[in-house]
């Protein structure tokens, strides 16, 4: 059967900024824990019993440890349309669904990391061979923004940490930086959207040569390597975002 592809109805685009200290894409372990066993409850299918089974998320680690999946803020699955509500989102790890039904099915799943970014579905094959088994998948986290980029690494480094250092410049600027780039990438993101297109339109005027800029006007996201600012363009920046009261 194949996957189930069902959404809500399209929302207006909001604008949003992404603050990067970097520009690679990182990859991360997600396994798909499901457990499942058969009900005392009539089935419409005679030969086919009636079933619970819940399916559950966890991030693995370098060490192949489980860990709580809280780099993501939702998670859709999408289940067979047969379902009553066969669209179902939960927000707090572990992302516990919980259903019942007789048949197998194919299920995708979408793992967002921002109200709007998401990453490539993960699709499981929910079966009954067994009461409980695990299947692992590898996802890409394509340019996290230096909030997601902090949650990774508490599962393991970032490839971009061994090469960020060798980039033009950064060494001193990460040594004897004088403003908090953590703290401009969180103010960043906290921006109302009228304040983001002045931020937009600031960063377009004083940007360098070397400033790595995305713009994804489908996706109404524009994203930046703050590294990659020249210093003025960081201090008028700085001073934007401390006369809203977002740093000090």
């Amino acid at each position: 059967m194949a996957p189930i592809r069902r959404g809500a109805p399209r929302a207006a685009k909001k604008l949003a900024i992404h603050a990067r200290l970097g520009t690679d894409d990182e990859q991360r372990k997600v396994k798909v824990i499901t457990d499942q066993h058969v009900i005392d409850k009539p089935s419409p299918v005679e030969e086919f019993p009636m079933r619970q089974w819940s399916l559950r998320l966890v991030l693995l680690d370098e060490d192949g440890n489980e860990r709580p999946a809280d780099v993501f803020t939702k998670v859709v699955y999408n289940l067979h349309p047969t379902f009553e509500n066969p669209t179902q989102t939960f927000t707090k790890p572990p992302f516990i669904c919980s259903n019942e039904g007789w048949g197998e099915f194919e299920i995708g799943i979408d793992l967002y990391t921002t109200e709007k970014t998401k990453l490539a579905p993960i699709i499981h094959d929910l079966n009954f061979q067994q009461e409980k088994y695990e299947v692992t998948h590898t996802v890409v986290f394509k340019n996290p923004s230096q909030a997601l980029q902090e949650r990774l690494r508490e599962t393991g480094p970032l490839p971009s940490d061994e090469e960020r250092p060798k980039k033009k410049g950064l060494v001193s600027k990460k040594g004897a930086q004088k403003y908090d780039y953590e703290k401009i990438a969180e103010a960043l993101e906290k921006l109302e959207e009228e304040d983001l297109l002045r931020v937009i339109q600031l960063i377009n005027e004083n940007k360098g040569p070397e400033t790595y800029i995305r713009s994804d006007v489908e996706a109404g996201e524009f994203s930046i390597d703050l590294y990659t600012m020249p210093d003025a363009l960081t201090t008028k920046l700085w001073e934007h975002l401390t006369k809203k009261g977002l740093v000090a």
